[in-house]
């Protein structure tokens, strides 16, 4: 069997499935009923080692074969997972040393799930064990369309391990990279502290120390836990490709989650997942609480459309899923209200207008037992349908009218490093001020002007653009700086870029650093700002972080109490605010401007992103609204007034 999708077809729909929790009475029909919805591909077997292998050694793969045989019958591909992200007990009973340990050295413990440490080599071998079983047995069978690695790396804070086995591996890891114990000193400055180190096996984890551990330290261990996580899955693949080849190997990543390098592990999968949980984030993540009550029942309008184009920057050849899309109510929100009439439609056509290969709904039917009970699925536990499940089936039928939406073009792109969001997690310096955010309000300014973004690495071919941001890099390799020297486009350089060398220290030229070559000037201080200590300019302010600069470029936007918030030399902009979204609106105004972009203003709360053969425009508020003039086109779903929720498809012109 061929890779059975590419980034030009069009967009299957998906469901997740766990015949283990059903009678089998129930699975011929619910396969029926899945097809009448357009579903085609059904995800199974992530969660159920202890189905699969109740003891060591005794495998049960009827239950699974009937399955996998009931779905085919109606005509489903099988996603099908291997199950180590649930060991089952007599598993960690056998080597308890296997599981992760918190930040505080305690056992995470059984009970739940991803009680796994990515270190421990027993637990490895196991997990190579099992995946090779699974793909021995089903390997070649028709039915398997894909495989997914295990489930959400890193889920529930268990990326960053302080087991014995963790630090072992770090110990071998540092001795690697460093070469002699004399040079990891060096790097680290341990001098500071008297933290010199006479063996690598004297370096213990960053945790439990007195007061902070060394932000060197911290990095190096972040580098370690990535890279770990990274070798975990290269074991299922490997064994995945060997034996089941032709079929796609995907694995579902989360949101506003950075512990691991998603751009590494998006180059040893054939397709990068995502999960996407509107509603849950919103309620989960530092949204303002004007936001999470506006969009209570919607999600922030960028939420999931930041992911998308993150995980397409991320994956190998821009081939990414949706694997699991919020259908109703979740579970595990501070609170967690039910989507607005049509929304799940929207999200659905959303990731389909950013290029999913596919959208595949959490879950088939909400489980009336055990820790997601309250997570609603396509269907009732009674086996009703519930509300999503007529939006799934309309939404079906809008893909099949629409056809490939194609490819669409950016014009901006912004450079995000996972690297960035670990080194200002590690020395915030001030609350809030973290990298993944500030590129946050960035993607979010293009987007209220109507653009297709791009979230790149760096040292991704810029050729395509006319504005390319940095929102915050700290740390900035020469040859990503040289690069930029080549760019003709706008740039928009943000706050704390350049400012640390890759072993995290304050280079010797100062901030910022090698984009000295780029922007002539020089950091001399900055500083922190509480909530309220503000410097107010014309429509925005200065807030939470400042840069104070010696530099001949001219000051852009000057706060009334003659504070610079950025500065200007030829197609440079130096943003030495954070990009709070009022200021990086009106930088983002004028950088497009100067870029000879196409803007359109949007409506608050509507969105817009043009595919190759189609413009969508996504409403998402409660209230309808109409499509503003710049946007042109005959219309091919939806109306001129878009309702609450709803979406309206323009062919392109």
């Amino acid at each position: 069997m061929a890779h059975e999708q590419g980034k030009d077809a069009q967009m299957r729909l998906g469901v997740c499935y766990y015949p283990e929790h059903w009678p089998r009475d129930l699975w011929d029909d619910d396969a029926r009923r899945m097809a009448d919805a357009g579903i085609t591909r059904v995800r199974i077997g992530e969660f159920a080692w202890s189905r699969l292998e109740p003891q060591p050694g005794q495998f049960d793969w009827q239950w699974l074969d009937d399955a996998i045989a009931v779905l085919a019958r109606h005509g489903h591909g099988i996603i099908l997972g291997t199950p180590t992200a649930t060991p089952p007990k007599w598993l960690v009973d056998r080597m308890p040393d296997m599981l992760a340990c918190d930040r505080g050295g305690a056992a995470r413990r059984f009970g739940s799930r991803r009680h796994y440490c990515f270190s421990h080599e027993g637990y490895r071998h196991e997990c190579a064990r099992i995946t090779m079983a699974m793909a021995q047995r089903y390997g070649h069978n028709p039915a398997i369309a894909a495989w997914q690695t295990d489930n959400e790396y890193g889920c529930h804070d268990t990326v960053l391990s302080y087991s014995d086995a963790a630090r072992e591996a770090f110990c071998i890891w540092l001795a690697a990279r460093y070469g002699t114990v004399a040079a990891l000193n060096a790097a680290w400055g341990n001098v500071f502290w008297s933290m010199e180190y006479a063996s690598f096996d004297e370096v213990d984890l960053p945790n439990l120390t007195v007061t902070e551990a060394n932000p060197a330290h911290w990095l190096a261990f972040r580098r370690f836990s990535s890279d770990q996580v990274l070798s975990f899955d290269r074991i299922q693949t490997d064994i995945l490709r060997e034996l089941s080849p032709g079929r796609d190997v995907v694995h579902n990543a989360m949101g506003f989650f950075t512990d691991y390098d998603h751009y590494a592990l998006g180059q040893q999968l054939d397709a990068l997942g995502w999960d996407s949980y509107p509603l849950g984030f919103l309620e989960m993540f530092p949204f303002s609480a004007a936001d999470k009550l506006a969009y209570a029942r919607q999600g922030q309008p960028d939420i999931a459309a930041f992911h998308h184009d993150l995980y397409r920057g991320c994956a190998r050849n821009g081939r990414w899923w949706v694997l699991e899309q919020q259908p109703g109510p979740v579970n595990w929100a501070r609170h967690n209200p039910a989507p607005l009439p049509g929304m799940v439609r929207l999200w659905t056509l959303e990731a389909m207008a950013h290029g999913a290969e596919l959208t595949s709904y959490f879950r088939w039917r909400q489980a009336p037992f055990a820790q997601e009970q309250m997570h609603a699925g396509l269907l009732r536990p009674d086996s009703a349908p519930a509300p999503a499940l007529a939006e799934v089936a309309q939404v079906s039928a809008d893909i099949a009218r629409l056809g490939p939406a194609g490819q669409g073009a950016a014009r901006v792109a912004i450079v995000f490093a996972y690297l960035s969001e670990w080194v200002t997690q590690t020395q915030p310096q001030g609350e809030g001020a973290s990298a993944l955010w500030a590129a946050f309000n960035c993607y979010r300014a293009a987007r209220k002007l109507g653009l297709n973004v791009d979230i790149i690495r760096p040292g991704a071919p810029l050729d395509a653009y006319g504005l390319v941001i940095l929102p915050c890099q700290p740390i900035v390799e020469d040859n990503f700086a040289r690069q930029l020297q080549g760019f003709t486009g706008q740039i928009i350089i943000g706050p704390r870029s350049g400012s640390k060398t890759d072993e995290f220290w304050i280079p010797d030229n100062l901030a910022p650093g090698p984009l000295q070559s780029v922007f002539s000037g020089v950091v001399t201080a900055s500083e922190s700002l509480r909530p309220g200590l503000v410097h107010q300019g014309q429509g925005w302010d200065i807030g939470l972080w400042l840069d104070h600069l010696d530099t001949q470029a001219a000051a852009e936007l000057v706060a009334d109490d003659g504070t610079a918030a950025c500065y200007r030399a030829e197609n440079i902009r130096y943003l030495a605010a954070w990009p709070k979204p009022a200021l990086i609106a009106e930088v983002m105004k004028r950088a497009a401007r100067d870029a000879g972009l196409d803007v359109v203003r949007m409506p608050k709360g509507m969105r817009m992103r043009q595919s190759g053969n189609y413009r969508f425009v996504f409403n998402y508020s409660t209230a309808a609204q109409p499509l503003p003039d710049a946007i042109s086109g005959e219309l091919v779903i939806g109306d001129r007034l878009v309702a609450p929720g709803g979406v309206a498809v323009l062919a392109a012109g």
